[in-house]
């Protein structure tokens, strides 16, 4: 299995932990609640999904009356496409992936705890993301095998990211910091912090999708890491649901 496959089929996991999901051949699927970028399905980087696959789970959004939305990494979409455009999805976006083998580590420069209660990480992270995230850090906060932590420079919350680890990938995500402890490194030490955490579960590669061009880019490519690929997203044209 090539590298870009193994963190394929990590993401389809993990993805698999929330709300009601299902299996479409290589597609997993996931509904959470009305609104929320989770509703989505993750190609699971196995093969190609045949037709009746990839309507069977437009079906499953339309019963839960959202767009059909997948997930693809970008070794990946040379073989999807024909089908896709066959059955109108449309690119919606990018994310960048990013790797970082797990052998050198940078330092941690802040104090950094792992927080076992989900609703309070979820509100620190939500003050970081600003209003309207409530919802969504709620459910990643209690999704199976998520790790949660905060930055706490001088014992006061400071920002906080998640972290999920899958056989020997360790997906970094969810990471957002206080507005008024901006500029101060608190992401670099969450990225640190979660680094060797995933190092200590048995992970071999650290992953983290950004995007282009954003701070939290450039946090990442200080931290160590190198640009793997692309996360491209399509979208079912909604005249076709």
């Amino acid at each position: 299995m090539e590298p870009w496959q193994r963190i394929a089929h990590a993401e389809a996991q993990a993805h698999a932990g929330f709300g009601t999901s299902e299996r479409f051949g290589p597609l997993v699927a996931a509904f959470v609640a009305p609104g929320l970028p989770l509703n989505t399905a993750w190609h699971d980087g196995t093969r190609v999904p045949d037709t009746a696959e990839l309507a069977a789970f437009e079906a499953f959004s339309a019963a839960h009356a959202v767009p059909a939305t997948l997930h693809v990494l970008s070794p990946a979409v040379p073989g999807l496409l024909p089908l896709l455009r066959e059955r109108a999805y449309a690119l919606e976006y990018v994310l960048h992936l990013y790797t970082h083998t797990l052998q050198t580590l940078p330092p941690v420069t802040l104090p950094v705890q792992e927080e076992p209660d989900a609703d309070a990480w979820a509100a620190v992270s939500a003050q970081g993301f600003g209003p309207g995230s409530e919802d969504i850090m709620r459910v990643v906060a209690h999704a199976p095998g998520t790790r949660r932590f905060v930055a706490r420079p001088g014992g006061v919350p400071a920002g906080s990211g998640a972290l999920g680890v899958n056989g020997a990938v360790g997906a970094l995500y969810g990471m957002s910091t206080l507005p008024d402890a901006r500029n101060r490194g608190v992401q670099a030490a969450l990225i640190a912090a979660r680094l060797h955490a995933a190092q200590a579960a048995g992970a071999t590669v650290a992953t983290v999708f950004t995007t282009p061009g954003t701070g939290s880019e450039r946090n990442v490519v200080r931290a160590g890491f190198t640009l793997g690929g692309m996360r491209l997203t399509f979208t079912r044209s909604i005249s076709t649901r």
